[in-house]
């Protein structure tokens, strides 16, 4: 496959030796470098890294990428190159695991420092030393089912002064195998500093030995294909440790967050004003032996910070083993509005903390809100910072919990990065990414992960989510013209007509699917067997769009007999589409089930058009949408849920030119999350993300409604 490469002047991959197998372990590479003339820093890495210029933070990567291909981050250094000599530092960790947030590669950084064509430092040849970071404790919890291990750091004299001046013995290092490296091809965070509104209340901590009530699946459900360090193993154990800490009723205490002065056992609680997103920063001084804990959540619930919400230990753990003073830089980014500072065994004071903005740049984007409407000027910023957060190397999920490339999510999220930038940037790399592999392991010939940069040795695919895939490669063209990738992608899109083609049964329809098939977060995900109606209208819309993009009549052809089919087999006496059929004695019977989300999949795969099917498209313009709760009508009809029921109700409503209804649902389904917590979320309640890429699709509907102004040159 055509790929933009990149090429090393002289720097070969490297790793401590025997190392890049371990879980977790984490090696800074430094290299000393004189002020002069410009000079840049070229870096790719299997997993993470931190970027440290003098100790202070100038970028976290790099961009992520598919098996064996790695994108190369390219710094520009000059600006920070302010002593006459400065240490560069890259803080790389290689996690070792099977998550949806990293792919599982061995350990490697590849690295150099250039001033033109001349190489200053370069890693396997000259100029970098490697350093572990023993201060990162390495056997701990995961974060989370989909993301790595949580951070937890023990701090003693001279914690980290390797990344500032070359103290310390550097330890050996080996050439490693990585693979093919090619351009980031994205745009980098602008990195700006996020601070705290205030400290806004105190309290006291007293410690129960009470068993752990945080067992998520992500530290219960270490296994031979689900990698970690199992609970008997962990040397710090933080989900325990607060989870036996009792905190006493908050006092309101408004103060100035600068300086947060804590006593031994007590907290103290910070808002950051809205949901943000980054890595922390902080200056940490301890009066002695003792643990200070980082715990945060992207809201309060019933007046409580649970870091436990969303299945993640939001928790970052330091401890110190004697009275000093240190500077910390955290190694993955974060979300929250909340934040809550532990001392626990001495006193601890804070200073300076902050986060550094991981996000789409604010700099690319050109569009403005326009409108009079207070509550959709919220929603709108809401939906900015939304899509900033979840847009960075890929499209995301949540920069939380999972911070994972899912299809059908990107399908939405490609269309606001068009609306706010005039271009499909970041589309283009992760549609890429899913073709560069020859194949994915764990998954049968044909089909797409569900998520990717991601691995599934569990085996679990989406298919739903592969049709996905298909429709917005049709939307892709559309938008970008992008022939290339579109010829690219031909072959993995046969091959995936090719994988469905044996669960057609007489009428044409996909009948049991394989694995877990999505519908949406609500009723209809219980009603997916054995035709899924729902299921069966995208798999029309894929067809047609590969037939109209590949020009193969063929596909056009059985897609309209796929849509004959459901119209002649789905509708019932009621006006409503039956979601599922069940096959009994060799006859398909209707379940009899309905839902709201399976009638949007119709008109939105083209099943049904308002002229074909009136009575149903009134009613469902009229009588369904965010106050149907309230009217109480339709009781028979299952309701749809944010992910994805109500967004194709918008979609279609903007598409049918349903311009009030539309406005009207918008307030209707996002004003409150707007104000809560100023970015828009997963479902429609608030025990999932608070921060979910999808969500600033909203943009895309408030352009057509015009609500925004392009800036464009």
């Amino acid at each position: 496959m055509q790929t933009n490469d990149y090429r090393f002047l002289a720097a070969r991959p490297i790793w401590e030796v025997g190392t890049n197998h371990m879980m977790n372990r984490t090696v800074s590479f430094c290299a000393d470098v004189p002020a002069g003339g410009k000079v840049q820093l070229a870096a790719a890495a299997s997993c993470s890294f931190v970027l440290l210029v003098n100790g202070h933070f100038l970028g976290h990567g790099p961009a992520r990428c598919a098996h064996g291909f790695f994108r190369v981050d390219v710094y520009d250094l000059t600006p920070y190159l302010t002593q006459p000599v400065n240490r560069v530092a890259i803080r790389t960790v290689g996690y070792n695991v099977n998550a949806f947030a990293y792919l599982n590669q061995p350990s490697f950084l590849c690295a150099e420092i250039t001033e033109g064509e001349r190489v200053l430092a370069a890693t396997g040849v000259c100029g970098f030393d490697a350093y572990p970071v023993e201060e990162r404790i390495r056997r701990v919890q995961r974060y989370s089912f989909q993301r790595p291990m949580v951070e937890s750091y023990t701090l003693g004299k001279g914690a980290f002064a390797y990344e500032t001046a070359a103290v310390g013995t550097p330890v050996p290092v080996e050439e490693v195998p990585a693979g093919h490296f090619i351009c980031r091809d994205v745009p980098y965070p602008d990195n700006e500093v996020l601070l705290p509104l205030g400290v806004t209340r105190r309290g006291s901590i007293s410690y129960s030995e009470k068993p752990a009530y945080f067992n998520d699946r992500a530290i219960s459900g270490i296994s031979d294909i689900f990698f970690g360090y199992r609970p008997e193993e962990l040397d710090c154990a933080s989900h325990v440790e607060v989870g036996q800490m009792d905190y006493t009723q908050p006092e309101p205490s408004p103060e100035r967050a600068e300086t947060v002065v804590l006593r031994a056992d007590s907290y103290a609680d910070l808002d950051f004003g809205r949901n943000v997103t980054g890595l922390y920063e902080l200056e940490i001084e301890a009066e002695g032996a003792g643990t200070l804990y980082l715990t945060f959540d992207e809201l309060y619930v019933e007046g409580h910070l649970n870091p436990f919400r969303v299945g993640t230990s939001n928790i970052i753990t330091i401890r110190t083993e004697v009275s000093g003073r240190w500077h910390l830089t955290t190694a993955e980014p974060y979300v929250m509005r909340y934040l809550r500072l532990s001392a626990k065994g001495c006193g601890f004071t804070v200073r300076g903390l902050h986060l550094y903005h991981i996000a789409f740049p604010a700099s690319a984007i050109n569009t403005r809100f326009v409108g009079e409407d207070k509550d959709m000027a919220r929603i709108y910023n809401a939906a900015v910072e939304t899509f900033r957060a979840n847009t960075v190397d890929i499209y995301m999920d949540c920069p939380s919990r999972e911070r994972a490339g899912w299809l059908c999510d990107s399908f939405f999220t490609s269309r606001v990065e068009k609306v706010l930038t005039g271009a499909s940037v970041v589309e283009r790399a992760f549609l890429q990414n899913f073709l560069l592999p020859d194949s994915f392991a764990f998954l049968p010939k044909g089909m797409l992960p569900m998520c990717y940069p991601s691995d599934h040795n569990d085996r679990t695919f989406i298919p739903n989510w592969a049709m996905w895939y298909g429709v917005e490669l049709g939307e892709y063209m559309a938008r970008s013209g992008d022939s290339t990738l579109v010829e690219q992608a031909k072959g993995r899109m046969y091959d995936l007509v090719a994988y469905f083609a044996p669960f057609e049964n007489e009428f044409g329809l996909l009948e049991n699917l394989k694995s877990w098939v999505f519908i949406e977060w609500s009723k209809s995900n219980e009603l997916v067997q054995d035709v899924s109606f729902a299921s069966n209208m995208l798999y029309a819309r894929m067809l047609d769009t590969f037939g109209r993009l590949y020009e193969d009549a063929a596909l056009c052809d059985k897609a309209a007999r796929v849509r004959k089919a459901i119209n002649d087999l789905a509708m019932t006496p009621s006006g409503f589409y039956c979601d599922n059929a069940h096959r009994v004695d060799g006859k398909l019977i209707l379940s009899g089930e309905r839902t709201e989300s399976c009638q949007y999949y119709a008109f939105f795969c083209d099943v049904a058009t308002p002229e074909s099917h009136p009575w149903l498209w009134n009613t469902l313009v009229r009588d369904f949408g965010y106050n149907r709760k309230q009217t109480g009508l339709f009781p028979e009809i299952w309701p749809a849920n944010a992910f994805i029921g109500n967004y194709l109700r918008l979609d279609l409503l903007d598409r049918y030119g349903c311009r009030d209804a539309l406005y009207d649902n918008i307030k209707g389904y996002f004003t409150y999350m707007a104000e809560r917590t100023g970015t828009l979320w997963e479902l429609t309640a608030d025990y999932a993300s608070c921060n979910h890429g999808f969500a600033s699709h909203v943009l895309y509907w408030m352009d057509h409604l015009g609500l925004i102004a392009h800036d464009r040159g």
